[in-house]
């Protein structure tokens, strides 16, 4: 009985963020002077239940915002969200044009071939630690698996 019981308890304490990954997160390179930039990934969700990406951090800037871009006839905004949902056994993409995270008042500029350590925050999954792949200013870095 023991046993079963150890099982159960070992069962049941497996951490959520074993259902949730990160894929390709990157950023593009900044100018000098810059005090912003951006981050981008695919979040999927192989639970059952949703999640939601209610915040993030980094050591290289003093705070991170969720973002999304939005589009009022010619001209574009972006405005910060409360977070994002991550739909169960889905998928969320945060993209240039779309979602993404702002890293505000970085303390130096990206440069391209670098990685930048974030840490993700989700309601559910907890925290999960990621490092931005930096490409060139104009797109996404190629990744190598």
């Amino acid at each position: 009985m023991r046993i079963f019981s150890l099982l159960v308890l070992v069962c049941f304490s497996i951490p959520a963020w074993a259902q949730i990954e990160i894929e390709k997160p990157w950023s593009r390179a900044t100018a000098p002077g810059a005090k912003l930039a951006a981050g981008y990934m695919v979040i999927r969700n192989a639970s059952a239940s949703p999640d939601r990406l209610i915040g993030a951090s980094s050591p290289l800037a003093a705070r991170m915002e969720t973002h999304l871009t939005v589009r009022d006839g010619e001209i574009v905004r972006m405005r910060q969200v409360k977070g994002y949902d991550v739909p169960a056994n889905g998928s969320f993409e945060l993209k240039p044009g779309g979602a993404h995270l702002m890293f505000v008042d970085i303390k130096r500029p990206f440069k391209e071939g670098e990685k930048i350590p974030a840490t993700l925050r989700f309601e559910k999954a907890g925290e999960i630690k990621v490092e931005f792949q930096v490409g060139g200013l104009a797109g996404a870095p190629s990744h190598q698996h």
